[in-house]
Formats: C-alpha cells, structure tokens, sequence
C-alpha cells in the first residue's frame, strides 16, 4: 500500500480517481462513523436547498469575508461521508486543510459549485461552512473511486 504521505489530499477529492487515491482512503481514513472518530458534523437550521443541478446545500455558517473567485487558491477543512453516514476522507484526520484552485477541475464538479456558486446556489464566503450533498453525476459518477470505497453512483455529503 502506498503510504498516506506519498499521496496529495487534492486527489482525495479530485477526478479522476486514482489508485493512490484508494490507498490513502483504504490506509488513513476508516469507514467508522464521524461522531463515532471524533470529527466535527456541521448541521444547519434550515432544510438543504437543491439547485437545478441536483447539488443540494446548506450553510451551518455564514461567512463573512469575500467569495472566492474561479482558479483562486483556497483552503478548505471537510469530511466526506457517504449516504448512510460512513466517512470515507477528512482533511480533520490529517490534521490540515485542502488547498486548491477553486473552479480549476482540481476536485469534483460538485464542490467547485457548492464553493463558486452556480445556478441556485450562492457563493461561499471566507469564514462560512456548508453541508454539501453531491449527486453521482457531479462527484465520482458510475465508476466509484477508492477502490469501491466509495460505489458508482454514489450520492457524496461533504461538511466543508
């Protein structure tokens, strides 16, 4: 197995899955529960709110800085869990943020929306923290990644 140092936290949430992908999921991140590991699970008062795309949102918190704009350099912690609550990644785990280019294609469509903002979804802001629910069609699609970790079709809910 590849050691969790040997593979960037950008491709645990990028396209396309890779082996390397698999290892880190498989070697740093159990499919325990958040609560159940210690990870924070962000909640909202309000219902998600689902764009035309499918990409469903809810902001725990309400940032008040600037928005980003398409291939800035952002920081974001998250936890990625799939619909019955099994964590697949955390950059908590890892005990750092993941950095990118928001809006580049550096990871999957869903979060440079949920992020950026598209239609029906408002930008996030510096500060905020959003429940992102991912449909398959804007994550990983029919193909899965970390080594079935994470199925095909997989609908994604990330706390970013």
């Amino acid at each position: 197995a590849v050691p969790p140092a040997a593979v960037s936290r950008r491709e645990a949430v990028s396209l396309p899955a890779t082996s390397a992908l698999a290892a880190l999921v498989a070697s740093a991140v159990s499919a325990a529960p958040a609560r159940a590991r210690g990870l924070p699970e962000l909640a909202c008062d309000g219902e998600l709110v689902t764009a035309p795309s499918g990409l469903q949102f809810c902001d725990a918190v309400v940032g008040s800085g600037k928005a980003p704009t398409a291939r800035t350099t952002i920081k974001a912690h998250y936890t990625g869990r799939l619909t019955d609550g099994r964590v697949f990644d955390s950059s908590y785990s890892r005990g750092s943020p993941l950095q990118f280019k928001v809006g580049a294609g550096q990871v999957i469509k869903g979060w440079d929306d949920g992020i950026l903002g598209t239609e029906g979804v408002p930008p996030m802001r510096v500060g905020g923290k959003r429940i992102l629910v991912i449909p398959a069609n804007l994550g990983y699609g029919d193909r899965g990644a970390g080594g079935g970790l994470i199925p095909g079709g997989a609908t994604l809910k990330f706390d970013v």
